[in-house]
């Protein structure tokens, strides 16, 4: 069995602990670790890293890790540790970044990986030079909904794709009878909070992946509840957007439009839900569910609204059934990273991807500042 020292910085927060600590790396050693080619095994050994000593003790005791520290350069300094990953808020994540790639550790973070798009080059490119292997998370491209909806776009099932319409978003309660469901620092603009940073990088990757590269963007931001109370339940003044009404043309022709918002009551079978449309057929997916209607079995819908339309529409899409539940999309990405450290395996999610998606946060927030489309141009690869 080959140990790897993983560094994990910022793991005390929800997404950290959930899906990066208890989901990722605790279910990888309970497995085993993870199968290599010549039947070793890759067993990860995080030190957990943070500035808080009594959350992190309480982490390692719950999961039963060994290591963890209050003192990120010493972890940079033990040669042991071979990866230093960053789940830390983003104003904070470039510095820490930088320290590791000098160091020398290969690296894997959460997006954004900058506060603006230069910041993200040139961490990119710094880890380029220094020969690292790099990585960020895209997880939504390895949720069950949207793997079935690329196996429907690699197998031609929509013929010419048309457009794609994007629902995301719940209403996030303003914390003062009943406590929010999001960090405060989400909804204050000077500590990198807003759902533009947020949300547009992932939507960057999304549609990159699954439908052609973004080559302009409309963003329109809104700030719809001015003051919410935070996590002692003081009230505070919200100063980043918390909706995003945003639209993209892509390569090819295909236009998508995307609202992502927290402050909107869910009426949809999932959080977030996917509406492709092609000549051919079209289907909506979500996080974990994908249904199709080809076009034989299309509907004749007719605009009458004096009389009740004798369609149900929604009983008229056809389920795609999943074959096989597939593993917890984090865990199946961190797996992948791990490979690519150890054996050089291809991974195409790297710093430079994580770029695009600051990039385009950018220009959204630019769009929406100068009310106007902007081109989005290409970043090099390197």
């Amino acid at each position: 069995m080959r140990t790897i020292g993983i560094i994990m910085n910022g793991v005390t927060g929800r997404m950290g602990t959930r899906q990066h600590l208890e989901r990722s790396i605790v279910a990888i050693r309970d497995q085993g670790g993870v199968p290599l080619p010549d039947g070793d095994v890759l067993m990860p050994d995080p030190i957990l890293v943070g500035r808080n000593p009594s959350k992190l003790r309480a982490l390692a005791e719950r999961y039963g890790i060994e290591r963890w520290s209050t003192d990120l350069y010493a972890c940079l300094r033990d040669p042991y540790n071979e990866i230093y990953f960053d789940a830390q808020t983003t104003q904070l994540r470039a510095q820490a970044v930088r320290a590791a790639i000098e160091a020398g550790k290969h690296i894997y973070c959460e997006k954004p990986t900058g506060t603006s798009l230069d910041e993200a080059l040139n961490l990119a490119r710094m880890a380029q030079r220094r020969g690292l292997k790099h990585g960020v998370v895209q997880d939504k491209l390895f949720l069950p909904g949207l793997l079935q909806l690329k196996k429907l776009v690699d197998t031609g099932f929509f013929g010419r794709i048309l457009s794609v319409r994007g629902e995301f978003g719940y209403w996030v309660f303003e914390g003062d009878w009943q406590e929010g469901q999001r960090p405060s620092w989400n909804y204050r603009k000077e500590e990198g909070g807003g759902i533009i940073v947020d949300m547009l990088c992932h939507w960057r990757y999304v549609l990159d992946h699954l439908f052609g590269r973004v080559t302009a963007v409309s963003c329109l931001g809104a700030t719809h509840i001015p003051r919410r109370w935070d996590e002692s339940g003081q009230p505070y003044d919200v100063t980043a957007d918390d909706a995003a009404y945003t639209t993209f043309e892509l390569e090819g022709g295909v236009i998508a439009h995307i609202n992502s918002s927290w402050c909107v009551r869910v009426n949809r079978d999932e959080l977030f839900e996917l509406q492709v449309d092609g000549t051919e057929g079209s289907a909506v997916a979500g996080l974990r569910n994908c249904k199709v209607q080809h076009r034989a079995f299309t509907p004749k819908a007719v605009w009458n609204p004096d009389l009740p339309d004798p369609n149900q529409y929604r009983d008229q899409w056809v389920p795609v059934p999943l074959r096989e539940e597939p593993d917890n999309a984090f865990k199946v990405q961190w797996e992948m990273f791990l490979k690519h450290v150890v054996l050089g395996t291809p991974f195409k999610h790297d710093l430079f991807e994580g770029a695009k998606g600051v990039q385009l946060a950018e220009l959204g927030l630019l769009s929406w500042r100068e009310r106007r489309w902007i081109p989005v141009p290409e970043l090099p690869s390197e």
